[in-house]
């Protein structure tokens, strides 16, 4: 499981012409699925999500939490980041999950993100088209891998 994180003043996502979501101060998350995840990356991410030192204290040092600032969050599902660009230059996208395996690893992401932040996590719609909006706050832009634990 991958993540991109974005630190931000706020994100919306817009499908078919109509907003979906939106968040104000928080964290934008994109999410990409293969298909060896499981509970275990979904609770090692949102752990490290919820606990991530990335908000500024009153001195201006990155030393909050999701949790210590009550940020909102926008989790939008994104197979491209399996992407594989060493062959060619079109992107394979072969270790991404296919929708039966992906579609409910993202909705208990969705959850588990939520029951550990204590509130109601924002969702873009998994395999829509989506238009993502952001104010990237920082900017802060961090990438991790549940596969790159140690």
């Amino acid at each position: 499981m991958r993540i991109l994180i974005q630190r931000v003043s706020r994100a919306s996502v817009t499908i078919e012409n109509k907003l979906k979501s939106k968040i104000n101060k928080g964290l934008l998350i994109l999410l990409g699925i293969e298909n060896s995840d499981n509970q275990e990356d979904i609770d090692w991410l949102c752990n490290k999500i919820i606990n991530l030192r990335i908000f500024d204290d009153s001195n201006g040092v990155m030393n909050l939490s999701a949790v210590d600032t009550n940020a909102e969050m926008l989790v939008v599902s994104q197979f491209t980041l399996h992407a594989s660009t060493k062959k060619g230059n079109r992107p394979s996208y072969i270790h991404a999950a296919k929708p039966d395996i992906a579609i409910p690893l993202y909705n208990q992401f969705c959850k588990t993100l939520e029951d550990k932040l204590g509130k109601p996590v924002e969702t873009g719609e998994f395999g829509a088209d989506m238009q993502v909006e952001l104010i990237n706050d920082g900017p802060v832009t961090i990438w991790i891998d549940s596969k790159n634990q140690s």
